[in-house]
């Protein structure tokens, strides 16, 4: 491993099999670790029960804690903000797989239609087979999301298609999907209805250790998800005929990465319900952060969206009424104007080079 510059002039480190990273987008993943366990740290605070770090020390230390700490710690706050934290870094990595593909700042898998997908086999699902196994509900979000994925690589053509068709394609789909569950809503009895609404705003109240064990999976499976996609996708950031020129068969890969993604957002759909918004924010706000592209690029999102996730969920606990607040709703609160504010300073700075 050895400092070297860029093509650019930025600082990297290089090492033997040519892999290599930017200095700062290296500093910006740091950043992103330690705000995400000085998130978790502050939120495990929050709640009506005087309970926080200290007491978690003190349990991993083997100290007895009383029942209703216990409680709080083990069984409602470390289970959320993990969960919290998996789902964010699945929805952002899928996002930024499909911005990569499709060229387009504003592609995730809502806008494409695939958490609609996912979203409408689960209420199916619950609505016409509530008795079934809970485990079928992982297997319905990732048949609804792969069902889309499928229609999208049909209706655009495998071979002929390209990133501005499938995004084009996947709005009619959303479109589509979006009006068939507020219709399944409408006409679902009033308890399941009420439910159903709270969960598509997105929801950590069902937040558990057997919740996490399911995500888990997922998300180590991303870890070699980024890096080999990774690859992939950086030809596609330069244009699909500079990455046919560069050798990239995207025949395949573009299928290849479509279905990974979909695999990524079903996971999280499962757990937490649709995170529309987080999977713009996300990326973009690590653009600001510190451009990056490929591997580097996902990494950073997955970071970012599970940063994003613990301080909404921070926020709606903070803020918690007779009512909970959606955690769609905190995670805009918390993202839109950060979102608004690294717009502004990226325009300031290109007036300014300018």
């Amino acid at each position: 491993m050895k400092l070297a510059r860029a093509v650019d002039g930025k600082a990297v480190l290089r090492w033997p099999g040519g892999l290599q990273i930017r200095l700062g987008n290296l500093y910006a993943g740091f950043f992103l670790i330690v705000a995400a366990v000085a998130l978790a740290a502050l939120s495990l605070g929050m709640g009506s029960i005087k309970a926080g770090l200290g007491d978690l020390a003190a349990a991993l230390g083997a100290a007895p804690l009383d029942p209703d700490t216990a409680y709080a710690l083990w069984d409602v706050r470390l289970p959320r903000i993990l969960t919290g934290f998996l789902a964010g870094w699945l929805v952002a990595m899928a996002a930024s797989m499909l911005q990569s593909l499709t060229r387009n700042p504003l592609a995730d898998p809502g806008l494409l239609g695939l958490s609609q997908g996912s979203m409408i086999m689960i209420m199916l699902l619950l609505i016409y087979a509530p008795t079934a196994s809970k485990a079928l509900i992982p297997l319905a979000a990732l048949g609804g999301g792969l069902g889309v994925a499928l229609a999208l690589l049909i209706l655009v053509g495998r071979e002929r298609s390209n990133g501005l068709a499938i995004l084009l394609m996947g709005i009619a789909i959303e479109t589509v999907l979006s009006s068939i569950a507020s219709l399944l809503i409408l006409y679902t009895p009033s308890e399941t209805s009420y439910a159903l609404s709270s969960w598509l705003a997105g929801s950590l109240f069902q937040a558990s250790w057997t919740g996490i064990a399911a995500l888990a999976p997922w998300f180590l499976l991303s870890l070699p998800v980024a890096f080999l996609a990774g690859h992939a996708l950086g030809p596609y950031e330069l244009g699909e005929e500079m990455a046919l020129a560069l050798g990239e068969p995207i025949g395949r890969s573009r299928p290849i990465v479509l279905v990974l993604a979909v695999l990524l957002g079903a996971a999280a759909v499962t757990a937490v319900g649709p995170l529309m918004f987080l999977g713009v924010l996300a990326p973009q706000l690590v653009g600001f952060l510190s451009p990056a592209l490929a591997r580097a690029r996902l990494f950073l999102a997955g970071l970012m969206g599970g940063v994003l996730v613990i301080a909404a969920d921070g926020l709606t606990r903070a803020v918690a009424g007779e009512i909970a607040m959606p955690l769609g709703l905190s995670l805009t609160l918390v993202g839109v104007p950060l979102f608004i504010l690294s717009l502004r300073l990226r325009a300031l700075k290109l007036f300014r080079t300018h």
